[in-house]
């Protein structure tokens, strides 16, 4: 991953970083790995994860075509 720093402007690319951190999932990533997660409880949070993205892209669908 590369941010370029500009005029030394060190804040500008601070925020660079951590918005392309933050878009791969690295901070996301790092608090679920700060305690162990039992099988059964990742399981039901990956699981509850896939039904929030599937209800969010089928109300974007709903919205593009006009249903909403």
């Amino acid at each position: 991953m590369l941010v370029s720093v500009r005029d030394n402007n060190v804040d500008q690319a601070m925020r660079v970083l951590k918005k392309k951190l933050q878009g791969e999932g690295v901070f996301r990533e790092m608090k679920l790995k700060q305690h162990f997660e039992k099988p059964s409880v990742r399981k039901a949070r990956e699981k509850a994860e896939a039904i929030r993205r599937q209800r969010k892209l089928a109300r974007k669908k709903a919205e593009r075509e006009g249903l909403l």
